[in-house]
């Protein structure tokens, strides 16, 4: 059975699950959905909110797409 018919299954199986089966099911799982949905930490968060302040502010004034690409050929030719 391919994967993607499993997940049929068990998408057919949890839509009509009783609430004491939901429960299980999520308790077995809730670590793992957890990290899913933190895939940032709070140190990256706080990083990227501070570049967008500093954007807004204008006291970063970023690069255009033009350079971007052009220091990532850059880069690449390096590789």
């Amino acid at each position: 059975m391919s994967t993607a018919d499993i997940r049929q299954k068990l998408f057919e199986y949890i839509r009509f699950a009783d609430e004491k089966k939901i429960k299980a099911i999520y308790v077995i799982l809730e670590d793992e959905i957890a990290e899913k949905h933190e895939q940032w930490s709070k140190e990256f968060e706080d990083e990227i909110l501070r570049r967008i302040d500093d954007f807004e502010s204008g006291k970063d004034k970023g690069i255009s797409r033009k350079e971007v690409t052009k220091k990532v050929a850059d880069l690449a030719k390096r590789r």
